[in-house]
């Protein structure tokens, strides 16, 4: 059987192959029994790694039996979290009385069940390696993952604690009342006349997300949804530096295919935090802590502006499908070239058919098909096409527009009659899996290299 990147073949023969791990224990159903077996031949695993050389050092024989070792390993953990996610989430939370984050509750697992994920240690080491050297243990974050998010009760809690305001937000809140402004590094956050402006400002990469902007898009989502004096939220891209942009206004390149091909893209804190905090607060709002939630009211919903200069790229074009109005110049485009790119488009594969019919979302998730706002088919991702110096004016109308508690009533039912919390909850848990495969496909890398490749042939100056 051929080995893959992810792990997914089972097979060693040959010099190396004859380091064999053997097959992994049966389960007996107790938890405690569970995973110290789990414990004992993740452990045997990991000792047959060390005597390999590094993955990028390895033969063909030596690479099988990596595969091997990973697939052994990762059937015993999908074995163990299919019988035992429930308890395992009660015994890491305290039977739900902790609210742990993403990184908190793996890395809490990682300690509580050894060899269940990889520690804080091997996740730190691979972070500095460029993602075709690593060994994708974020892999095995991505089977805890969806063992979580599959079951209701666990899944559904850390759902909602993902909808709770972030620890950074809560403290510039006082801050942000009091001035109005918050300047976050890639996303500056404003308070003008009733609306709270998000501008995106990662100008070196045309606003292409990586780990730094999904920490500050969560944290500014959050402030215009905690601050009392912002009743609309808009999001909407800088003026750029870079010089292919420069003077220009730019919504979103997607994800940054730099960071992904040196490795800098974070499984937990990029691809999974960005889908179940500020991507869905913009969708289901926040949710209160059990203390300032009343018989009336249990999260905080606000009509969201998109505004689109140039191009809304992946994860741009994910945004639109969760705001309630969007605003697009003449001269934007949309497009979701994830499968292109070899990974999978956030939650756009749940939401886009709702929006454009399932033929017209195929198209553009499978083939890559671009959007113009002129298009014909663009009245189906946005709302409002107008000449590029008439956004502000346009902006601030369906500001005004959108400026009612009414609105924040009707949209918060309407996004519970287009996406369930069980059918965004069950999504997540399969993405979680897929997403993290993806990550380390031959394919993926492949890609992101020649991309890479041909991005530094031209910065180099012609001679």
């Amino acid at each position: 059987m051929r080995a893959t990147r992810d792990g997914t073949a089972a097979s060693g023969r040959g010099p190396a192959g004859a380091l064999s791990l053997g097959e992994a224990p049966p389960l007996c159903g107790a938890l405690a029994e569970d995973a110290a077996a789990l414990a004992r031949h993740t452990e045997n695993g990991e000792r047959l790694l060390e005597r390999l050389p590094a993955p990028p050092d390895r033969d063909a024989e030596q690479r099988r039996l990596a595969a091997t070792v990973f697939a052994s390993c990762r059937q015993m953990r999908e074995q163990f979290m299919r019988r035992h996610a429930d308890e395992v989430y009660d015994v890491l939370t305290e039977g739900g009385v902790r609210r742990y984050r993403l990184s908190e509750l793996v890395f809490a697992a990682a300690t509580r069940f050894p060899g269940l994920v990889p520690t804080r240690v091997q996740v730190d080491a691979e972070g500095a390696l460029i993602q075709a050297d690593k060994e994708g243990r974020e892999i095995d974050q991505g089977i805890f993952f969806r063992g979580i998010l599959r079951s209701p009760a666990a899944g559904a809690h850390l759902a909602d604690t993902m909808l709770l305001a972030s620890p950074r937000a809560l403290a510039l809140i006082d801050g942000f009342r009091r001035d109005g402004r918050v300047d976050l590094g890639p996303v500056l956050v404003e308070r003008r006349n009733g609306a709270g402006h998000l501008t995106v400002r990662n100008y070196h990469c045309l606003n292409a997300e990586d780990n730094a902007l999904v920490e500050a898009m969560e944290t500014a989502v959050d402030l215009v949804l905690l601050d009392e004096g912002v009743r609309v939220g808009v999001v909407r891209g800088g003026v750029m530096t870079h010089p292919r942009y420069e003077g220009r206004r730019v919504f979103s390149a997607g994800i940054n295919l730099s960071d992904l091909r040196n490795g800098r893209i974070s499984f937990v804190e990029f691809l999974l935090r960005r889908e179940l905090t500020y991507v869905s607060k913009l969708l289901r709002g926040l949710l209160l802590p059990p203390g300032e939630a009343t018989f009336a009211a249990s999260s905080l919903h606000k009509p969201w502006v998109a505004a689109v200069d140039s191009f809304a790229i992946g994860g741009g074009m994910q945004l639109l499908l969760v705001c309630d109005r969007v605003i697009a110049a003449d001269d934007a485009f949309f497009s979701l070239p994830a499968a292109q790119e070899g990974i999978v488009p956030g939650a756009g594969n749940l939401r886009l058919g709702r929006l454009t019919g399932a033929r017209l979302a195929r198209r553009i998730i499978l083939s890559g098909k671009r959007i113009r706002a002129t298009d014909s088919e663009a009245d189906l991702v946005c709302d409002e096409v107008v000449p590029g110096h008439a956004m502000d004016a346009a902006v601030e109308s369906a500001v005004e527009e959108l400026d009612s508690p009414a609105v924040s009533a009707n949209r918060a039912m309407l996004a519970l009659a287009e996406e369930s919390p069980d059918q965004f909850r069950t999504y997540m848990a399969e993405f979680a899996f897929t997403q993290a495969c993806r990550l380390y496909g031959e394919d993926v890398i492949s890609k992101v290299d020649r991309a890479w490749s041909r991005s530094r042939a031209r910065e180099r100056p012609r001679a």
